[in-house]
């Protein structure tokens, strides 16, 4: 038995993907079974939501799911804290990252974003993506893990902000190699423009990437480049990508005005 995790904020479209991913799997004669949590809580009558409540309710997610004798349980369920997710040790994790802030606010204050993931769902296509989540579970199909001794892709920029035209040269730059460092350089503020941190070009990036990409790429921090020099026989080439028109003509800065950000 295999078990399948649907986690995130209550409203971000949890249920409505496990019962896709059901469907898909029981459509390929696979025996599921399918919990959801606030049919648990109500089974054993159980609406304590302190720290003691979320994690015994972690707890009994496991405990149920171990009890079944079928191919795969699908659990979704919140899963704010990483002890949650621990205590029930999921197979495969799905996280539903598609709302900044569910309707509880109590769950919003203790959500810890998960680091580690299967799949990572940024939009509402609960048919698109339950397919799509069925066939890679179904193969055993885990992400990518980036090696770091594999040949690589470098990008660097200042991704203010990450858009189309940065993901098609992602995707151009990932067919080279099969892997890609994305390098964000550190200019917030810089010559008056550039309004966005960091930290909130790296969110821009992971959620454009995150579901398809996985483990495909790397996120890294650098100053504020302004000049790359290299002597001969460096055993890298610097190429520049030609994409059409209606591609070369994304700007960031028009984009930046439409957000009212300059």
């Amino acid at each position: 038995m295999k078990r399948i995790l649907v986690m995130g904020l209550p409203n971000a479209g949890k249920t409505t993907l496990a019962q896709h991913i059901l469907e898909h799997l029981q459509n390929e004669r696979k025996t599921v079974m399918w919990l959801n949590a606030d049919d648990v809580r109500k089974q054993f009558n159980d609406w304590d939501f302190s720290y003691e409540g979320r994690i015994r309710q972690s707890l009994r997610m496991r405990d149920l799911a171990d009890s079944y004798d079928v191919d795969y349980v699908i659990c979704d369920f919140v899963a704010p804290l990483v002890e949650m997710r621990n205590n029930f040790k999921a197979d495969w994790t799905v996280w539903v990252d598609t709302i900044d802030k569910g309707r509880f606010e109590d769950t919003n204050k203790i959500f810890v974003a998960p680091e580690q993931y299967d799949f990572r769902i940024t939009e509402q296509k609960a048919e698109k993506w339950g397919e799509f989540i069925a066939a890679h579970i179904l193969d055993n199909r885990k992400r990518p893990v980036f090696d770091w001794q594999k040949e690589t892709v470098q990008m660097l920029g200042r991704w203010q902000p990450w858009h189309e035209g940065h993901r098609k040269l992602f995707e151009r730059a990932l067919a080279k190699t099969g892997q890609v460092v994305i390098q964000i350089r550190d200019c917030q503020g810089w010559n008056g423009s550039n309004p966005f941190a960091s930290n909130q070009v790296k969110n821009f990036i992971k959620r454009d990437l995150d579901p398809l990409y996985q483990g495909q790429y790397e996120i890294q921090l650098v100053p504020n480049i302004v000049n790359i020099t290299y002597g001969r026989d460096v055993g890298y080439k610097i190429e520049q990508e030609s994409f059409d028109d209606a591609t070369h003509a994304i700007s960031a800065t028009k984009i930046r005005k439409e957000m009212g950000m300059g």
